[in-house]
C-alpha cells in the first residue's frame, strides 16, 4: 500500500499525464458531479492497459469512465483516480462464420452500431440509441428494443488484476439482466476491447430497423441531459410504469426532475446537483414500494464520495 502522499506517488508514475482536481460534470451525460482528485486520459487500449497495471501495482484505487452515462457522480467528487477512456478505435472484418465488429472499450456503442448498420450487418441495430461506450455495455449488459450485449457479443479482451490480458468468450462473463461477472466484481478487471458477432443482411433492412428504434426512442424518451434508465425493470413490469403510477411524473427536487415523457428517466433542467438526484431516487423507490409493493433496484451506479446513508438507502 501507499505510504507516501498519493499525489507524490501518482505524479512520479504518470508525470504530466496526471491531472489534478478535474471537474467531472463535463464528462458525464447529465452534466453533474464534483471533481476527481486525479484523472488520467488514455487514447488507446494499450494505454488503458498500462495505466490500470500501474495503478494496481502501486495500490491506488481507480475507476474507468467512458461516456459518463448510467453513473451518478457525487457532488463531493471522487477520491479514486479516474481513468478517462478515450480509446475509440473500431475495425470491421469477416470471420469464417460471419462478420465481426471489433471496438476498443472507449468507443461509442451507438457509433459502433451505426458502422455495422451501414455495412448491412445485423445484430446491433438495438444499440444505435443507447448512450455510453462499448466497455460500459460489456460490463453492464446494456440493452434496448429487445436486444442486449449478451446476445451479440462474441468475446471481450479483459485485463484482470495480477494477471495479463486474455480473451473472454461471452459465456465467461456470466451475463444476467443488466449485470455481468465484471459488474459484480468491481475493481478486479478492465475491459480493453470487444468483438461483436453479427450476421449479413442488406443496408436497407438494417437502416430501417435502426431508424425505427431511433423514432421509438424520440417518442418515448426525453431529450436533453439525463442519466439514462435510473432503475432496472422488475420481472414482468416496467420501472417507468410503476413510478408513474405512484404519481411522480414531473416531480422535482432542485433542477432534477422525473421526466413527464418517461418516468424512469430523470432530467437535468440546468443546474441539478447529484444530491437532488439522490433525493429523487430515494423518494421514487419509497413511493413505488408504498404504492405497488415493489422495491426497485438501481440501474445507475453511485460513483464517488457519497454519504453512508445515501448508499444504504439506495443499495
Amino acid at each position: 500500500m501507499i505510504r507516501r502522499p498519493p499525489a507524490e506517488v501518482l505524479r512520479e508514475a504518470f508525470g504530466s499525464r496526471l491531472r489534478e482536481g478535474v471537474a467531472l460534470a463535463r464528462y458525464t451525460s447529465a452534466r453533474t458531479g464534483g471533481s476527481a482528485d486525479f484523472l488520467i486520459e488514455v487514447r488507446l487500449a494499450e494505454e488503458l492497459k498500462a495505466a490500470a497495471k500501474s495503478l494496481w501495482g502501486i495500490g491506488y484505487p481507480f475507476r474507468v469512465i467512458g461516456g459518463g452515462s448510467n453513473v451518478l457522480v457525487a457532488d463531493e467528487g471522487v477520491r479514486e483516480t479516474v481513468i478517462l477512456n478515450e480509446a475509440k478505435a473500431t475495425r470491421a472484418f469477416e470471420a469464417a462464420d460471419g462478420p465481426r465488429l471489433w471496438a476498443e472499450s472507449g468507443a461509442s456503442l451507438g457509433g459502433a452500431a451505426r458502422r455495422a448498420v451501414e455495412r448491412g450487418w445485423a445484430g446491433l441495430e438495438w444499440a444505435a440509441t443507447v448512450p455510453g461506450t462499448v466497455g460500459g455495455a460489456v460490463v453492464g449488459n446494456a440493452g434496448a428494443h429487445g436486444g442486449d450485449t449478451a446476445g451479440c457479443l462474441d468475446r471481450a479482451d479483459v485485463l484482470v488484476r495480477e494477471e495479463d490480458e486474455s480473451e473472454w468468450p461471452v459465456e465467461r462473463l456470466e451475463y444476467a439482466y443488466r449485470t455481468s461477472w465484471l459488474k459484480r466484481h468491481p475493481g478486479e478487471a478492465v475491459v480493453l476491447s470487444a468483438t461483436f458477432r453479427l450476421t449479413t443482411d442488406t443496408v436497407e433492412a438494417t437502416r430501417q430497423r435502426m431508424q425505427e428504434n431511433i423514432a421509438y426512442r424520440q417518442r418515448t424518451q426525453p431529450p436533453g441531459a439525463s442519466w439514462g434508465s435510473m432503475f432496472k425493470n422488475p420481472p414482468q413490469d416496467h420501472a417507468g410504469r410503476l413510478i408513474e403510477a405512484a404519481g411522480l411524473k414531473r416531480y422535482r427536487v432542485g433542477d432534477a426532475e422525473i421526466s413527464d415523457v418517461h418516468a424512469n428517466f430523470f432530467v437535468n433542467l440546468g443546474a441539478a446537483r447529484a444530491t437532488d438526484v439522490a433525493d429523487l431516487l430515494r423518494q421514487a423507490r419509497r413511493r413505488v414500494e408504498d404504492h405497488s409493493g415493489v422495491r426497485l433496484d438501481l440501474e445507475i451506479e453511485l460513483v464517488g464520495d457519497w454519504p453512508d446513508d445515501v448508499r444504504k438507502d439506495l443499495a
